[in-house]
């Protein structure tokens, strides 16, 4: 395995330039027919030479219209011509970002486009695949991060990353392997003892042993220490692909016919409606281990996602959306600051998303936690003009972070 060593290994190179995850994106979510700009792609895709930025944003397209296969099928091809890829500032001066990245879906890495589109930041994504050498040249920059998440398939790659950055020549954000620790057991185990916070069990267990708890060959509360009603989820799930609420054990049988997967964590049930009997669940950014508000969805139903709960559609969850966020500092970030100073101390990473709610008795619910939530500015101004200036600065704080660790580590490394 190739390990840089020195400065002069850091070469000025101009990696291929794709349109990139965050314009894409805005685009599906706009309703922007891509028909168009997918037959463009492709003909440059298939050109000789093909074009590897055309490839990577057909594999992006792909996965933004269901087709996983595909996406692993063009991004692949990409990755056999080109690992590293660029998107550029907009202005001179700009600070130069490398960013360590895994082979995968959107879910496996930090969707680090979002937050960078107004940044004077230009952003290098080096792919690390497993079993190749790492890419030379390797593009100047002036920081680091590691962006790939802590999903199994990307173990190789931040095993690999552990011992490379050990000795990089820059400032590089995000260790590795506390990124490893924050699978969903490896978070529970990692948290559950931070006071004022709840982070409930999730044991990891086998098809076959959920089924033997399903047909009653086994019980729940011997196996996992806790009994109905449960949550059951694919291992490496997210977004609420695969979960599900479990109320008793006929609802196992049930389930399983429906899911394929060989692994998957279990947890008990958490009620934590508020008093007018809807669920709130919060978004928040810790960026040098300061919480920032991301985003509030509120719901009738357990299982919220900010696009299901139904936020365009109602006023006053919108507005109350706005007063979180303009009184996050003095009133939620206050309240759990203990819990939220305590949950960063505990994870040891320079930026990670939390997904989480709070108790009938007023503690922090901590749902998720990692490096691979999804933080952006794309909701219509009009339904959302309070959404803007929060974003603005929760990407003015990601920017500062990268720009006072290219600096301060550099000196302190010297």
């Amino acid at each position: 395995m190739a390990i840089i060593s020195t400065t002069a290994e850091l070469a000025s190179v101009t990696p291929p330039v794709p349109i990139g995850l965050a314009r894409l994106a805005k685009l599906a979510f706009e309703g922007h027919d891509l028909a168009p700009l997918v037959d463009e792609l492709s003909a440059r895709a298939l050109a000789a030479p093909p074009d590897p930025a055309a490839l990577m944003d057909l594999s992006t397209i792909a996965q933004l219209t269901g087709r996983r296969d595909d996406r692993v099928t063009l991004q692949m091809a990409a990755l056999s011509i080109e690992r590293v890829y660029r998107q550029p500032a907009t202005a001179e001066g700009a600070l130069r970002l490398l960013a360590f990245m895994a082979p995968g879906d959107f879910l496996a890495n930090t969707p680090l486009e979002f937050m960078l589109q107004e940044a004077n930041v230009t952003l290098d994504m080096l792919y690390l695949v497993p079993g190749r050498p790492l890419p030379q040249p390797v593009p100047a920059h002036d920081v680091a991060i590691v962006a790939a998440t802590e999903l199994q398939e990307n173990r190789a790659v931040l095993d690999q990353l552990s011992t490379l950055v050990a000795t990089w020549p820059r400032p590089v954000l995000n260790a590795p392997d506390c990124i490893a620790r924050l699978t969903r057991d490896g978070a529970c185990a990692l948290l559950r003892a931070v006071p004022a916070v709840v982070f409930p069990i999730n044991a990891r267990i086998g098809r076959g042993r959920l089924a033997a708890l399903g047909d009653g060959t086994e019980d729940v509360a011997d196996v996992l220490r806790f009994g109905f009603p449960i949550i059951v989820r694919p291992v490496d799930s997210h977004a609420g692909h695969g979960l599900a609420l479990i109320a008793d054990a006929p609802a196992i049988v049930r389930y399983l016919d429906d899911q394929p997967a060989r692994e998957f964590f279990v947890a008990p049930f958490i009620d934590y409606r508020s008093e007018d009997g809807l669920y709130r669940k919060y978004r928040v950014a810790l960026i040098d281990e300061r919480p920032h508000a991301c985003h509030m969805a509120i719901s009738h139903h357990w299982m919220i996602h900010y696009l299901n709960a139904g936020m365009m559609e109602s006023a006053d969850k919108r507005a109350e959306e706005a007063r979180f966020m303009a009184e996050f500092d003095r009133d939620f970030a206050l309240r759990h600051g203990g819990a939220l100073a305590g949950i960063a101390e505990r994870i040891g990473l320079d930026y990670v998303t939390i997904d989480c709610a709070e108790t009938p008795d007023g503690r922090l619910l901590v749902f998720e936690v990692g490096n691979g939530m999804i933080v952006h500015a794309m909701d219509p101004p009009g339904l959302f003009p309070y959404k803007a200036p929060q974003m603005r600065k929760v990407f003015g704080a990601f920017e500062a972070m990268l720009r006072n660790a290219s600096t301060t580590r550099r000196s302190a490394a010297a």
